[in-house]
């Protein structure tokens, strides 16, 4: 039996609503319409338009059954307007044959639903939407609402599921009227009842752009929904006790002394929130983010020596061994000469020196660098008080709360050179403090970016011979390791192998993802040393590879790659004082979105701008992907064009959390129910 707050419906139908996310009453009344049909009104044969849809009544002429070329019912109508029109059905059944031969004969109307277009026969209308009138029924007085559906599940149950449910449901107001008048939004009983039953007269442009008072307050409401769940998480959170790493600071100011540059102001700043973060005995939830090249490494050092001090472990988990160990060089130059102890830990690892990395881990070890290894059942920490985790977005909730439950609810700093977009960051990730270093070093040289067809490849080859010849190094990246068949993509064998031949005389390297560790590590520790002049590589080049000798970066197929992706390999290049090119290699025909990521990467440098044009057109859910698990994704708000009610709804969350928890709650109940998960990452 249904619960009390259960729709009413019969098992079957409950079934197909679950499909949708429909169980409680209330889902219904917040499952909007798509779009809307004008059956308020009739218009005659003779002046519709072909291509709109229209509502005619009219006579039923004839009834036939076609054979050919394929079995259907035809229906022929006219009206008074003097228009005849045909009325196709290839899919039909002998009672609804019936049915039409008996209106034709009984000299019934019909009112009829559909768009009209030429046919072989003259106008016609293939499987419109009809009823049979017996006499004189009024129109409706509302348009009809067209609502996201499945299969089994029609159009006419939903509506009146929905109008039923309407005319019962309480829908009590639960925001200030004064604050609701002053921002222009109508109440929430009044912006539903209007959008599942507009009249006529409501233009019909606002309805479908979402952009009506109704729309904007029905989109407000969901925003301030999703904003309500993330701050209950970020409080629950604040309730769990976390080790607080109160230090005097000396490891951290040995570090900075010795380092041979000085930090950015935007690097102190951002590093004294994590300090005082770490000060707390709650934990740290913080989400450091910053373009490429911007400095975050030295941030992570800074606060993982307060760790240490305090006398804690920090562990460092990169996605990939090639970063990993690059963090892992890079910190053990900066570590190493203060007398802390670092672990490495990869899956590549032989057994036997695994297992003592693992065992170093769980006793002496101070700071322990390494990929998902760190996560396996095997691997225990001795104290754990912070977890440092590089590009976080490529790690699933599951991976990252298996490294936090290494430790006794250890702080947890997440770093993303993927800049997260204002209104993004304020939706989906207000679940957590955001440090932005949001300048770079100085002495960084800008990096150009130049479009190539692969039917000028020549010149590309040629170009790199003369960064060669000034004595510079060259990333040569390919996106696929062996042929595919599947996609026609340059290999990176292949690749390797005509370069070799193309440019003879030159040191050609090649690294790729499917290389043993040790492997990998030889190859690029003889870049870096300058021992190879051209390195062809995959993307496990992408981050974290810091090499400034390296001016010019070619991406073969740059029209394959992400905007993420394409912005990252372009960052491995200008990380010294030489001037430094992307070459962007494309193959013609490019497609639309193709088209409009190539030109997205080659005007714009700055990686926000980039992340907000790429935001636009992938939408949220592809560019959040498995960053948590529990944040209900938006059905009607745009983060784009309703970024003002994004701003709006996160003040208000505060203002009830604080003022008016029980409508907080009542109003997270009325919109997710059940379905609230408390995020756990």
């Amino acid at each position: 039996m249904p619960g009390q707050n259960a729709i009413e419906a019969p098992p079957a139908i409950r079934s197909r609503l679950r499909k949708l996310g429909l169980e409680r009453r209330e889902d219904l009344i917040l499952h909007l319409p798509l779009r809307y049909d004008d059956e308020t009104r009739v218009i005659g044969v003779a002046q519709a338009r072909p291509g709109v849809p229209v509502q005619i009544e009219a006579q039923v002429l004839a009834v036939s059954l076609r054979l050919a070329p394929r079995r259907q019912l035809v229906v022929r109508v006219g009206d008074a307007s003097g228009g005849v029109l045909e009325l196709r059905f290839l899919s039909f059944y002998a009672s609804q044959q019936r049915a039409l031969e008996a209106a034709c004969s009984e000299g019934h109307r019909l009112r009829i639903f559909g768009e009209i277009r030429p046919g072989l026969q003259g106008a016609e209308m293939v499987h419109p939407r009809y009823r049979v009138l017996t006499g004189d029924e009024p129109l409706p007085r509302s348009l009809t609402p067209v609502y996201p559906t499945t299969a089994g599940l029609s159009q006419g149950v939903l509506r009146k599921l929905i109008a039923q449910e309407l005319g019962e449901a309480d829908l009590g107001e639960l925001l200030d009227a004064d604050w609701c008048s002053a921002h222009a939004f109508p109440t929430l009983g009044t912006a539903l009842m209007l959008l599942h039953a507009p009249p006529p007269e409501v233009p019909e442009a606002a309805l479908q752009s979402r952009s009506h008072p109704a729309w904007r307050r029905i989109k407000f409401d969901e925003l301030l929904a999703q904003q309500l769940s993330l701050r209950h998480v970020y409080l629950a959170r604040r309730r769990h006790g976390a080790p607080r790493l109160h230090v005097a600071g000396r490891l951290t100011r040995t570090l900075e002394a010795s380092l041979p540059f000085a930090l950015t102001r935007a690097q102190r700043r951002v590093a004294a929130e994590i300090a005082a973060d770490l000060d707390q005995s709650s934990p740290m939830q913080r989400l450091l983010q910053g373009d490429v090249g911007c400095g975050k490494t030295i941030v992570a050092a800074l606060a993982a020596c307060q760790a240490i001090e305090a006398g804690y472990q920090a562990a460092f988990m990169a996605p990939t061994e090639i970063l990993a160990e690059q963090h892992f060089l890079k910190f053990s130059a900066w570590l190493e000469p203060l007398g802390i102890e670092m672990v490495w830990l990869a899956g590549s690892l032989g057994r036997k020196l695994r297992r003592a990395k693992q065992q170093q881990a769980a006793t002496t070890a101070q700071l322990i660098v390494g990929t998902h290894a760190l996560i396996q059942e095997n691997v225990d920490f001795a104290r754990l008080g912070l977890v440092i985790v590089d590009e976080q977005h490529r790690f699933g909730v599951r991976q990252r709360l298996d490294l936090q439950r290494k430790g006794a609810n250890p702080h947890q700093l997440m770093m993303s050179a993927t800049p997260i977009p204002r209104t993004l960051a304020m939706s989906y990730y207000a679940d957590l403090d955001i440090s932005l270093i949001d300048e770079l070093p100085p002495g960084r040289s800008p990096v150009r970016t130049r479009l190539f067809s692969d039917a000028r490849r020549d010149e590309v080859i040629a170009g790199v011979r003369a960064v060669v010849a000034a004595g510079r190094q060259v990333y040569w990246v390919c996106p696929l390791i062996e042929e595919s068949a599947k996609l026609d993509l340059q290999a990176a064998f292949d690749t390797h192998a005509a370069l070799s031949a193309e440019l003879a005389g030159l040191r050609i390297g090649l690294v790729h993802g499917r290389l043993r560790g040790e492997q990998k590590a030889a190859v690029m520790a003889a870049f870096v040393a300058g021992e190879i002049d051209v390195l062809v590589a995959t993307t496990v080049i992408e981050v974290g590879v810091d090499v400034a000798n390296a001016s010019l970066m070619v991406i073969e197929h740059a029209e394959r790659f992400g905007l993420a992706q394409l912005h990252q390999l372009r960052g491995r290049v200008g990380r010294g004082v030489h001037d430094s090119l992307c070459v962007l290699l494309y193959q013609s025909p490019l497609s639309a979105t193709a088209r409009a990521r190539l030109k997205i990467i080659f005007e714009y440098t700055d990686g926000f701008e980039i992340a907000r044009q790429d935001l636009h057109l992938r939408g949220p859910g592809e560019f959040v992907g498995s960053r948590q698990s529990g944040v209900p994704l938006l059905r009607y708000a745009d983060l784009e064009s309703d970024a003002d009610l994004v701003e709006l709804a996160q003040a208000m969350a505060a203002q009830l959390l604080r003022s008016a928890p029980e409508r907080a709650t009542r109003h997270l109940q009325r919109w997710l129910g059940n379905r609230e998960e408390l995020l756990k990452a």
